[in-house]
Parts: C-alpha cells; structure tokens; sequence
C-alpha cells in the first residue's frame, strides 16, 4: 500500500501511548479485557514495531526474544479502516527482516483463528494443537527465517 512506512518506536514514547490505544480497540476491547499495568511494563524489553499513514498510527506488532535463536510475534494490530490493504504483510515483513538482523533463526506466534490464513500467506505454519487464550481459539505458528 502507497503511503504506509514502517518503523520501531520506543516504549513509553508518544506513538508507544497511540499503539496501546489500537491494541486495546482492536485486541482487547472486543473480548471484554483491558492492560494490567504490569502487561504493560513488560513490554519494556520488546521491540515495537509500528505502521504509519502520514502521522498516523495505523499498525502495530511486539517482537519478544525467547532466546537467541526465537523471537515471538505479539500483540499485532490493524486499524480497522487499514485492514485488507498490506498493512500487516508491511509489518510482518519489517519485523522478519529485524529479525534476521538481529540473528534470530525462528519466528514464532499465536494466532487466533481467524488470522491463521493471512500467516499461511506469510508462509507461517501451524504447530501443535489448537488451544484457547485469552478466552479464544488460537493456533502456534512459526517460520523459519
């Protein structure tokens, strides 16, 4: 999509403070939760990536190092009048090639069910079982980078 860039932000820094607000409207808010304070400040050690149309924060996505050689794909994030339009392939395309530069060999996630086509897209493959978080169906899928 034209006009979209992508780019990490800081915790705790102005875009950090929009990107929650997008998570919560579109990950939480629909399942009846909110962010802990402590959710939150875990997030100080991860990386954020986020999408950009002009000003605006339109995209979001964590990186979360397991190890040295994992890295888990959280807490991805579309404004709603920006889905269906590359947003997240920009996202998920930025984070892997992060990825890779920092020497991580594996990206790992958990996708909820009705995402689980756009990661195929991605060549992300599922894993294990089905299982339940956050009160909704989910699936671990990982790619080898």
């Amino acid at each position: 999509m034209k006009g979209i860039f992508v780019k990490i932000i800081a915790y705790g820094d102005n875009d950090y403070l929009e990107s929650i607000q997008l998570r919560t409207k579109i990950l939480r808010e629909p399942l009846g939760l909110v962010y802990t304070e402590e959710q939150l400040a875990g997030e100080a050690t991860q990386v954020h990536i986020a999408a950009f149309s002009e000003q605006r924060l339109v995209g979001i996505l964590l990186m979360q190092p397991l190890d040295d050689v994992v890295v888990k794909m959280r807490q991805v994030a579309v404004d709603g009048t920006f889905q269906q339009q590359g947003v997240g392939r920009k996202l998920v395309a930025f984070s892997e090639q992060w990825a890779r530069e920092q020497q991580f060999k594996t990206i790992e996630l958990h996708a909820r069910e009705v995402a689980v086509p756009f990661y195929e897209k991605c060549q992300y493959e599922k894993v294990g079982n089905f299982f339940y978080e956050v009160g909704i169906g989910h699936w671990k899928m990982k790619k080898e980078l």
